[in-house]
This record gives C-alpha cells, sequence and structure tokens, in this order.
C-alpha cells in the first residue's frame, strides 16, 4: 500500500509545483500518510484545505483504507 501512496503522490506534485509548491512523503503508518508540504505550500494560508480537499480526499478516494493524511512540518 505504501508504494501505492507514494505513486498517487506522485501524481499530484506537478499541481503544487505549478504555484511554487512541492509535497514529500515521510511515511505511511497505521493507515496515516505523513506528508511534507515545501515551497510555497509550506506557508501558504490554504495549506490546510489542500491537504484535506485536494491530497487526503485524492488517498482516500484511491485508497479507502487511509484515515488521513499529516503533514510534518521538520
Amino acid at each position: 500500500m505504501e508504494e501505492q501512496v507514494k505513486s498517487l503522490i506522485e501524481e499530484l506534485k506537478p499541481y503544487l509545483n505549478q504555484d511554487g509548491g512541492d509535497i514529500e512523503f515521510i511515511r505511511f503508518e497505521d493507515n496515516y500518510v505523513y506528508i511534507k508540504l515545501t515551497g510555497a505550500c509550506r506557508d501558504c494560508m490554504f495549506q490546510d484545505n489542500t491537504i484535506a480537499y485536494g491530497i487526503e480526499a485524492l488517498l482516500k478516494d484511491r485508497i479507502p483504507e487511509i484515515e488521513g493524511v499529516i503533514n510534518v512540518d521538520l
């Protein structure tokens, strides 16, 4: 399942890159996907919306077992 999550995140990268942002896969644990938003996405005021209605929605749609997406600010 982790490889499927990584593949989907790679699909999302071009959309975030268009606005100067990026996404990194950190880990998949207990059905939660841990990511790190970087670039323009890191400090964007719409970061929560991007995660909830973009990233999490796509991942849950394609992999129903996913419980959520957590942004890790490392």
